[in-house]
């Protein structure tokens, strides 16, 4: 039963994904003009992924070595994984805390 409403969806979704490019194609036909912006468009879209790609494996490494810290600091240089010791309110010893002063 569910392999048959599978069944369906997807014969709906390629009816749609053919009636959309059938429709397309008429449009790139029809207008010279929608199908130089279309193509100037997906050319500048693709333009700049590959300079998002190229900038990041250059810079990648720098970026990524600033942002998350390897070493005692934790992610961010903040706190340990592990905390060296427990909070001040589980704490059972009697030092003192330290207070601000003016």
């Amino acid at each position: 039963m569910a392999e048959t409403w599978v069944s369906e969806i997807m014969t709906q979704a390629l009816g749609c994904l053919q009636a959309f490019s059938s429709e397309f194609a008429l449009e790139w036909e029809s207008s010279d003009m929608k199908a130089a912006i279309f193509k100037l468009l997906l050319g500048w879209i693709v333009l700049s992924l590959t300079a998002i790609l190229l900038a990041w494996k250059s810079y990648g490494p720098t970026v990524n070595s600033i942002y998350y810290r390897q070493g005692m600091g934790g992610q961010n240089g903040g706190t340990p994984e592990y905390p060296a010791r427990f909070p001040v309110w589980e704490s059972s010893s009697t030092e003192s805390l330290k207070r601000h002063q003016e």
